[in-house]
């Protein structure tokens, strides 16, 4: 960049004021990163020392950091002693702009966590990194393309400061640690600066050659928690500074692993079927990282737990024996000063300002500012007082007309002013006093969607305001509608807008004078407060408050009449109003105001201020102090030996302690007396808590605290002895006010009185507090009505006291301390931390340029029954992905050491991106919204749940298996309980139809149909347009069986019972098809045919079918035969070996000379083979007896026959869609209308019109289909209405799958079609399996299916519980239809093989004659064979045989009757037992995770789960744009966590449609995880949880 080599503080002063003006337009926004750059580059380039290119001038991390500037002597150029050379090195620096409150320096802290983050140098832990696709990210909203920028990005008031401490901790970090933690203790106001003063002169020494982007730290510092860790090789000693870390661009392997090793590694899977696969991926290196790093143990030593069964999810944890407990005596309220009575007090302000007016009109009020930190104008008593005077008189009088005055005395009236205008805001301030109307100061806002601008509108709305004043000119700069009027702000109520400029006001009467009552209890104004959730409420302040507050200031801070006062605060709220609007004018002091705007362009104008106008008093904060001393090199003849007070706002804040000291160092030799600093606590409801009273010449200086952070987290004070790491230095914020009582309550629970050693909230009664939050009761008892008991519960008085929300303690000689805020609390495992705490903390961390402007935010969110802390910081443009995940994993750490608290999540976002307070600082509860929302938008995010969740339930022990004697039945009951099972009913005696007494098997069946009713339709096949392109009678099928036969006859060459593979389109050649292969003898294999645009997924599939089933010959269509034989088939399978392939299209005229008939009917009729969604391909035999029994019962159940017409859209290759396309209409004779469900892709109404147009009762349809329907026609329904669809014709549509139904597509689907005429009660589901293709049908006959709500925790341990509709953790299932005639189901234990209770989960097993007779498998594996179709149960009825269905299911016995009149037995499908994740020793069902998963981000489309070792792997689609890929990372893992007590290990965020998803609409879980592990998703990002 162009000013490497430029010392800012030689440039003269108009390139300075120009450079901080460029700073500030980027900082807020208003200029692009280039042109920031170009504008820059251009104003130092004469200054720019002209080098040889090959020299590197500074450190690599140098950015204008205040100790290197190009000086290179060890010492500054002023004096030969670290004291002197303290104040100018450590400040001398460009003075900036920035955004953030620097509240968090501390020298002492940066050391501290330096030293912690040393502990670790030896022990680096290699995390994995997130893998991230190049495209997803674009770095900052300001500039898409620009180059990095180096320059001003981090140097707010926070970086510079911070860099100065780091090089300190450069050099310090390559000694002893001991050394700098013993320099730390000194906690004198000195050592701070000179402790890293010292260390400036030693880092100049380092050789300057190291390579620019790693820096000394980061080798030294460790990556991570630490507890046991493998060594690292990367870099051993901080000598060998230069190695790097080996990761090439695009394939980076992990962090941290040695070149030499090998990357690709043999990964155990947990599916013992596919053990050693060579994984060469950084997928699977880096999950081994991850469990590498969760191998080690957690930090909070888990204990014993509970196994819970109802309620009690959460581990309880026991109380450390060793928490410090407080030990002291039960605090006494402390007393302030009396309030002393001065005669001359007027008896209400108003009166002080009338009196000024009158008797001292020309004495100066307020001086205002111009942008230049130049006086603009001043305003004197007389003109404030006859302004206001004019104002109150145009505000009762000219608005509205006499009779219906707008305003009435007590109205409340909204002031929007800017702060740079302070004069007007003074003015109007009064005016509304005199017409007694109360005026309610509020932000500028300065667009429609401000952050927070809605919960402002809460305030005015609780408040009833409906008028607001502003100025001329900020009424012009408000954001408009097209037609000129102010648009209407976002949770705004209506506004009325008044000018109040003086050419607007009217000159009151000569009779007209206002009311000057004597201050009373009624409201005088009402300033606004922000809770911690981002509720806006508006504290009320009687006229009393009013002015006994004033006089307890004056008092306390001893005013004199006509004192200069200059403030740098905000004079519309707190201490700003309090003493630079109301005390001044009360003792006509002169203020002069310091906006916001003029500090950021000349940081140094208030103390110019100071020293001109001999200033008495300074009102400022530690921002303030810091930007002074940054900028104080150019004034060398400041003198501020005039201040006898500097009021320091936010003393209270436990950080302001080094900024008040370094200030001190800085400005002493400028007259500054040490005893001036006077740091006060305030609070937003009790107004003035205490404030520090000037000290006299001499007297020592208030002693400090240096409290143990580990103390305070238990809320006990303790001098930190122990750990130098954790401790917190505190100042005292002074005494209590005068005329006020103060006492320490528990900040929770009844206002109990604190021990003296216990840290407590502040409460206080005063007459000079806030009355109220206006309009608002409720909270207002809590806050303002407080009435503190003591141990035992009983009240202390009868003095209602208000809580401060201020957090601290009284030390010696009553001195107050504040340690924190109630709103920056976190509390964590019952332990408490400070927001501030943890921000300074992790802007410590910073020796990698990571933090932009040192922005940063932490809050906690609730998940999993405790609070969690999230850490959000803005990154620097020019940070690389390294360095920021660098930064990331040292924040974990120093916190983890110096708080012993785990984060939960830490996420950068791009730089300008976080809401912003109308001061510039972040505005947290807006940015925790967006965090929760998922409207955070990070560029790089971390999650540790694994580290910092330790309150999960403890995993559950499985009790051995073993069947004792306590399980013998009894009768029909198991321990109570009824035996699970349920059986449907009988098949019957064969009616007398003599079809199928006589023709056991379907080929007969068939040509008995032929023969008896030639003509009878059984098939119509229809294409997209709704149009029948191809029927078939009884006779054609069975002439065209007949050519087929003849053809296999002929060509094939094939013996009886060969095996044939059948691969055809969905249609009616299928069907003539199977039916041809019967009538030879040979046995029909029905495959999917590959797709044609997608040959090298599918075509494979076919292969294995063809090559397991040993298939003698191929029947197909003769586009297929050409596909088949192709080049791009040859690509993906050896097309040379295919068995014979015989094309049906043209057939020999020849009948078969016999038709084969089998000599049983337990001869083998086919073999149906489907992949399940575990990627196993299984084929079953099917008899021919178990085949006509099937086609029986389903005939039985549907009530089909001859003159019914059912419609079917499902792929006719197995299953039950199989026997419904191919074989059920030859044996009841109803007429099957065809539709293959691809036809709906392109005509997505096909099947709904079809419905209607044919009247069909009966249509049985997959789940993709309906899905299809419901995504794509939903919106439509008006349009199909008008077409004249009409679906109340339908009375049964079921859904043939083999999985638990789909509860909330059927309800959708019957919703939506509702207006369509479709029942309610017409969607139902079946259910099949392997061994038994149908089990459950919802027949026409039986009860409508029942749904019931069941509680998943018990569901998690195999115990079925019942809930209401509602409950928390409940989970709704559907029957999957009434159970097939003949069909016996019954629930047994997979381990014991014991029938189970109707109270418990188990496997469906079933008997029924139709189920399968066996796998069909190679080697005849006959183990595997028995074990699944020819079952006994191991007690109970051990000698019926029973198939295994694989499935996880209950029985409920409901109240609803079936046909034979008994209480009807429903079967609940839960899931599939092979794809149940074990985890936690508790059963999960993937789609429960996926559901919840898909609820947590309106982007996700789409989800699927699988474990990998013991991680959970979660995959998201993405349906939104890139940028919202991290936003999903923490919300997936907080829904997983609060539903499912899960960890998740590993978030992959991909493109949507990358989930596999089979025919049936199926996910392909184990396919994902496959190509998950071969690297082959291509994910947008992949995140590992810690």
């Amino acid at each position: 960049m162009a000013d490497q080599g430029v010392d800012l503080s030689g440039l003269p002063k108009e390139v300075r004021d120009h450079l901080a003006e460029l700073d500030l337009e980027l900082s807020e926004g208003d200029i692009t990163q280039k042109g920031y750059e170009k504008k820059r580059a251009k104003l130092l380039a004469p200054y720019v020392p002209q080098m040889s290119p090959g020299v590197e001038l500074s450190l690599p991390d140098v950015q204008l950091s205040p100790g290197h500037s190009a000086d290179p002597s060890p010492e500054g150029p002023e004096g030969p002693g670290p004291s002197t050379s303290s104040a100018s090195r450590h400040h001398r620096s460009h003075r900036s702009g920035g955004a953030r409150d620097d509240r968090y320096r501390s020298d002492i802290h940066t050391e501290a966590v330096q030293a912690a983050l040393a502990k670790h140098k030896e022990e680096k832990m290699a995390l994995p990194m997130p893998t991230k696709r190049r495209s997803a990210f674009v770095q900052s909203p300001v500039d898409n393309g620009t180059p990095p920028d180096t320059s001003s990005a981090s140097e707010d008031e926070g970086s510079l400061r911070r860099q100065a401490s780091l090089s300190a901790a450069l050099a310090q970090s390559l000694q002893s640690p001991d050394y700098w933690i013993n320099r730390s203790v000194q906690s004198s106001s000195t050592s701070s600066s000179a402790s890293s003063t010292l260390s400036h002169g030693e880092a100049k020494t380092q050789p300057q050659t190291q390579p620019p982007t790693t820096s000394a730290l980061a080798d030294i510092l460790a990556i991570t928690r630490i507890e046991s860790v493998p060594p690292d090789v990367t870099s051993s000693t901080p000598q060998e500074r230069g190695s790097r870390l080996d990761l090439p661009p695009s394939t980076a392997a992990v962090r941290g692993m040695s070149r030499g090793q090998s990357r690709c590694s043999m990964l155990d899977t947990a599916d013992g079927h596919r053990k050693g696969v060579p994984v060469n991926s950084r997928v699977s290196t880096k999950i081994q990282q991850l469990l590498n790093t969760l191998k080690r143990p957690k930090r909070p030593p888990l204990s014993e737990f509970f196994l819970d069964d109802s309620e009690e999810i959460v581990e309880v944890p026991q109380p450390d024996p060793n928490t410090p407990r407080p030990e002291g005596r039960q605090i006494i309220p402390v007393k302030g000063e009396p309030l002393g009575v001065v005669s001359n007090w007027p008896p209400a302000l108003q009166a002080a300002l009338a009196r000024w007016g009158a008797t001292q009109a020309k004495s100066p009020a307020l001086t205002a500012l111009d942008i230049t930190g130049k006086p603009l104008y001043t305003l004197t008593y007389g003109k404030l007082w006859s302004r206001s005077l004019k104002l109150a008189y145009t505000l009762l009088n000219k608005l509205g007309t006499k009779s219906e005055p707008v305003l009435k005395p007590g109205d409340r009236v909204a002031l929007v002013y800017p702060n740079s205008d302070p004069a007007m805001f003074w003015v109007a301030f009064y005016g509304c006093l005199l017409a007694e109307v109360i005026p309610v100061p509020i932000e500028v806002p300065l667009s429609r969607q401000d952050a927070g601008s809605q919960q402002i509108g809460f305030l005015l709305g609780s408040c009833g305001v409906s008028l607001a004043l502003t100025s001329e000119l900020c009424l012009k700069g408000l954001p408009k509608t097209p037609n000129g009027e102010i648009v209407q702000f976002k949770g705004w109520p209506r506004m009325k807008w008044v000018v109040t400029d003086t050419k607007y006001l009217t000159k009151p009467s000569k009779d007209w004078q206002p009311h000057i009552p004597t201050a009373n209890t009624d409201t005088a104004y009402i300033e606004y407060k922000a809770s911690k959730e981002g509720t806006v409420m508006g504290v009320a302040v009687s006229k009393i408050s009013l002015l006994t507050h004033c006089q307890a200031l004056t008092q306390a801070c001893n005013y004199c009449e006509g004192e200069t006062l200059v403030n740098v605060l905000d004079c519309k709220k707190d201490m700003g109003l309090w003493h630079g609007v109301l005390t001044s004018v009360m003792n006509r002091i002169h203020t002069i105001t310091v906006p916001y705007a003029v500090m950021k362009a000349c940081p140094m104008s208030w103390v110019q201020r100071v020293h001109m106008h001999k200033a008495r008093v300074a009102l400022v904060k530690c921002r303030d102090l810091h930007w002074a001393m940054m900028a104080h090199r150019d004034q060398r003849d400041t003198n501020l030996s005039s201040i006898r007070m500097l009021i320091v706002a936010d003393g209270a804040n436990p950080w302001s302690v080094s900024s008040c000291d370094a200030f001190l160092n800085v400005f002493q030799s400028h007259g500054l007396k040490p005893e001036v600093i006077c740091p006060c606590a305030s609070s937003p409801e009790a107004l003035t808590v205490a404030i520090r009273r000037p000290g006299a010449r001499g007297a020592p200086l208030p002693a400090r605290a240096i409290l143990s952070m580990g103390g305070l987290s238990h809320g006990v004070i303790r001098v930190n002895t122990e750990d130098k790491n954790s401790a917190l230095t505190v100042q005292d914020v002074g005494h209590v006010m005068p005329g006020a009582l103060m006492c320490i309550v528990k900040p929770d629970g009844p206002p109990q009185l604190c021990k003296t050693d216990e840290i407590g909230e502040i409460v206080l009664n005063s007459r000079a507090g806030g009355t109220m939050y206006y309009g608002l009761p409720g909270v207002t008892k809590n806050t303002f009505e407080v009435i503190p008991v003591n141990q035992a519960g009983a009240p202390i008085g009868e003095i209602p006291f208000t809580r401060t929300g201020l957090l601290g303690f009284v030390g010696p000689g009553s001195l107050v301390f504040v340690v924190g805020k109630n709103e920056g609390l976190l509390t964590v495992s019952g332990r408490r931390h400070n927001a501030d705490d943890l921000v300074a903390t992790a802007l410590a961390v910073e020796p990698v340029k990571t933090v932009y402007r040192g922005r940063i935010a932490v809050f906690s969110v609730t998940v999993f029954y405790d609070e969690r802390i999230v850490i959000v910081a803005e990154q620097r443009p020019d940070a690389s992905e390294e360095d920021s995940f660098q930064w990331m994993s040292r924040v974990l750490q120093a916190i983890d050491s110096i708080h012993q608290v785990g984060l939960y999540c830490l996420a950068l976002v791009p730089a300008n991106t976080l809401p912003k307070t109308p001061l510039g600082g972040i505005h947290i509860s807006e940015t925790k919204q967006n965090f929760l929302e998922g409207n955070l938008h990070p560029c790089n995010i971390l999650l540790c749940p694994h580290t910092c969740v330790t309150n999960l339930p403890k995993p559950r022990q499985k009790q051995p298996v073993g069947v004792g004697p306590a399980s013998i039945m009894v009768g029909n009951l198991v321990a109570g309980k009824r035996i699970a099972q349920a059986t449907g009913r009988e098949l019957g005696v064969v009616e007398d139809e003599g079809l199928v007494r006589k023709h056991q098997f379907l080929s007969e069946a068939l040509q008995w149909r032929a023969q008896t009713d030639p003509d009878h339709v059984l098939y119509v096949l229809l294409n997209a347009k709704g149009v029948a392109v191809c029927t078939a009678t009884c006779v054609q099928l069975h002439k065209r069986a007949e050519k087929i036969t003849s053809a296999l006859l002929e060509r094939g060459g094939l013996n009886t019972g060969d095996n044939v593979v059948l691969l055809y389109p969905p249609g009616i050649d299928l069907i003539a098809a199977f039916y041809g292969c019967l009538y030879a003898g040979v046995i029909p294999v029905t495959v999917r045919p590959p797709h044609p645009q997608n040959l090298a997924a599918t075509l494979p599939t076919v292969r294995m079918i063809i090559d397991v089933s040993k298939a003698a010959c191929i029947l197909t269509t003769q586009p297929l035969m050409r596909t088949l034989r192709s080049r791009e088939a040859a690509a993906s399978v050896n097309i040379k070996t295919w068995p014979t392939i015989i094309d049906t299209d043209d057939l020999p005229r020849r009948r078969p000379p016999q038709l084969y008939k089998p000599p049983t009917a337990e001869m083998l009729a086919y073999l149906d083979f489907s992949v399940s969604t575990t990627g196993m391909l299984t084929g079953v035999k099917m008899s021919h007896a178990a085949t006509s029994t099937l086609c029986r019962s389903i005939k039985l159940q549907c009530e089909l026959y001859s003159s019914r017409q059912i419609a079917i859209c499902l792929d006719p290759y197995c299953g039950l869609g199989f026997v419904l396309w191919c074989l059920s209409s030859v044996y009841s004779g109803h007429q099957s209308i065809l539709i293959p469900p691809l036809e709906l892709e392109g005509a997505l109404p096909l099947w709904l019109s079809t419905l209607s147009q044919y009247k069909i009762r009966d249509t049985f349809c997959s789940y993709s289909v309906m899905e299809l329907c419901t995504k794509g026609l939903g919106m439509q329904t008006e349009i199909l209405k008008a077409r004249g669809v009409n679906l109340s014709c339908v009375r049964s549509c079921v859904v043939i799958a083999e999985e638990r139904p789909r509860l909330t597509l059927t309800q959708s689907f019957s919703k939506l079609f509702k207006d369509l005429g479709l029942s309610p009660r017409a969607v139902s589901t079946a259910f099949g399996s392997r061994v038994n293709l149908a089990i459950c049908l919802q027949g026409t006959s039986g009860p409508d299916p029942s749904t019931v709500y069941v509680d998943m925790k018990s569901l998690r341990h195999d115990r079925v519980r019942l809930v209401e509709r509602g409950a928390p953790q409940s989970l709704p299932l559907m029957e999957s239809g009434t159970i097939l005639p003949g069909v016996r189901v019954i629930i047994v234990n997979p381990e014991t093989r014991g029938p189970l209770g109707d109270s418990h989960l188990g496997e469906i097993w079933v008997n029924s004659p139709h189920s399968a007779s066996g796998y069909y498998t190679i080697y005849g594996e006959e183990s595997l064979q028995a074990d699944h179709f020819n079952t006994r149960l191991s007690f109970g009825e051990p000698q019926t045989l029973w198939a295994r269905t694989g499935y996880l299911g209950f029985v409920k016995r409901t109240e609803l009757l079936d046909a034979s009149g008994d209480r009807h037995d429903a079967l609940f499908v839960v899931g599939y037992l092979d794809e149940t994740l074990e985890l936690r020793g508790l059963r999960y069902h993937p789609i429960d995770i996926e559901t919840s998963v898909s609820r947590a981000h309106r982007s996700i489309a789409e989800s699927a789960v699988f474990t990998w070792t013991n991680l959970l792997v979660v995959v998201a689609e993405l349906a939104g744009s890139e940028q919202e890929a991290l936003d999903l990372v923490p919300l997936v893992t907080n829904v997983v966590l609060e539903e499912h007590h899960l960890i998740v290990g590993v978030v992959v965020v991909v493109d949507p449609g990358v989930i596999p998803i089979n025919s049936r609409g199926e996910k392909q879980r184990m396919h994902l995880r496959d190509s998950f592990l071969a690297d082959q998703l291509d994910p947008i990002y992949v995140a590992y949880n810690m």
